[in-house]
């Protein structure tokens, strides 16, 4: 493909734009169903094409960027120049990786790492879920396939994709990786790339999912672990004085109505509150590991509605008030979102004022940054540097990648309400969100607009 001036590429999109346009404006009742069908069947192969176009783009602005923060700074930008979510842009960019064309150190162009792939999303003939699971093929075959072989075996994917569903070509694909590794002999590497554990966001009811891989020595622990926690008798949230050490009562025992998943479910509870009270898992971000929970005096006293910890986990004040019974209290105090008489004469804040935090920003304040409390780091909207002084009410929560974006150009400050604004600099503001509400949905019923500081 020849290089395009600006002026062709403006051109060619302007024209893309206007007949999208026209196409928005036609009606097909004069279409046969037969007809219809071929419309929808052109419609999707004009969609398939799509990211054909969007790969270069994303590969050459990937190629700016730190490559140590391609899942995270260029996703975050992509994200919301482009207003999806951060799981979709860093889908993006991978896919970009695998199926846009790609340079040498030496600069020589080099086809795309998927290359009968590319050309076949190119040509129309592969939908998003035909190319997720190629993708998927390739990046878990094992290292001692070599390249030729991987090569053939994606090319003959993407021939059987041209005739198969997604789900239909899953399953070909599966069967092939068998013909590939007949005995599963899969490496220590293979194993830990697939190492992990996912907690999903919580439901309507506060329930959260989990899913993830154990390597065989994570599996080969918490087996043992269960063997004990998870008995029968053991660890039953229902009993008043649950049994965590020793041996259960053979009344316990006998009462245990649970499920072989809800014992498992209680034991790593029993183990992770072990584990904190153990007072052995040392500091993080300047405070002894510990659950920090926020609520307010009026839902306390109630003992309904919901509270917030440090991770941004919503709590049923029934647990509140359960924990509270082995908790160290600090009371919070604010005033018109600012806290009071909490100030400190060195750089870094107290273990009162990251408390105080907690409380009142609940997690990075960086515009629809969703990172929790619990792993954020202390700002000072005003510059320790030129105001030696850490006032909590000049302090704010950010997490490391934003943290760092007050030393390229952005500034802080303090609005009326207390809220943190972040200011981007002139050749990055395009009018886009100052205040992170995320952590603070509440704040989106407030009907007066935020002008000045």
């Amino acid at each position: 493909m020849r290089s395009r001036s600006r002026e062709e590429i403006v051109e060619v999109l302007n024209a893309l734009e206007a007949n999208y346009k026209s196409a928005l404006d036609l009606t097909f009742d004069v279409l046969t169903t037969p007809e219809r069908l071929r419309v929808l069947e052109r419609w999707e192969q004009m969609r398939r094409c799509q990211p054909a176009v969007e790969h270069p783009l994303i590969n050459q602005l990937a190629a700016q960027a730190d490559p140590t923060e391609l899942g995270g700074k260029l996703a975050g930008a992509l994200a919301d120049r482009l207003r999806i979510s951060r799981a979709e842009a860093s889908r993006r960019i991978h896919e970009a990786a695998d199926l846009g064309d790609r340079r040498a150190l030496n600069g020589e162009a080099l086809p795309p790492v998927l290359d009968a792939t590319a050309a076949a999303q190119r040509n129309g003939d592969l939908g998003a879920g035909h190319v997720a699971v190629i993708r998927s093929f390739w990046h878990r075959l094992p290292d001692f396939v070599d390249i030729e072989t991987r090569t053939k075996a994606e090319a003959q994917l993407t021939r059987l994709a041209v005739e198969h569903r997604p789900d239909e070509l899953a399953k070909l694909a599966d069967k092939l990786a068998d013909c590939l590794n007949p005995d599963g002999d899969f490496t220590d590497v293979d194993r830990a790339k697939r190492r992990g554990i996912a907690i999903g966001k919580q439901d309507l009811d506060g329930m959260s999912p989990i899913t993830g891989w154990l390597t065989p020595e994570a599996r080969a622990t918490i087996d043992a672990v269960f063997a004990k926690l998870a008995a029968p008798g053991m660890c039953n949230s229902a009993d008043d004085e649950p049994c965590v050490s020793g041996t259960p009562s053979q009344a316990a025992i006998d009462d245990d109505a649970r499920t072989s998943g809800q014992r498992n479910h209680d034991a790593l509870l029993a183990l992770a509150r072990s584990s904190l009270a153990s007072g052995e898992l040392g500091q993080h971000n300047g405070l002894p590991t510990s659950i920090v929970v926020t609520t307010t005096l009026k839902e306390l006293e109630a003992g309904a509605g919901k509270a917030l910890t440090g991770g941004g986990t919503l709590l049923p004040m029934s647990d509140v008030i359960r924990l509270a019974r082995h908790a160290h209290h600090y009371l919070a105090i604010f005033d018109k979102g600012k806290a009071l008489a909490l100030y400190h004469t060195k750089r870094l804040a107290s273990p009162a004022q990251r408390i105080v935090l907690y409380a009142k920003d609940r997690g990075c304040t960086f515009p629809n940054c969703e990172v929790a409390g619990y792993f954020c780091e202390v700002h000072h909207c005003d510059p320790y540097a030129t105001n030696p002084v850490t006032d909590i009410n000049t302090l704010a929560l950010a997490c490391g990648p934003n943290h760092k974006l007050a030393e390229q150009g952005w500034t802080t400050r303090k609005n009326r309400h207390g809220d943190t604004e972040w200011i981007p600099p002139p050749h990055l503001d395009r009018g886009q969100p100052r205040i992170n509400t995320f952590h603070h949905p509440e704040k989106l019923l407030r009907d007066d607009e935020e002008d000045g500081p």
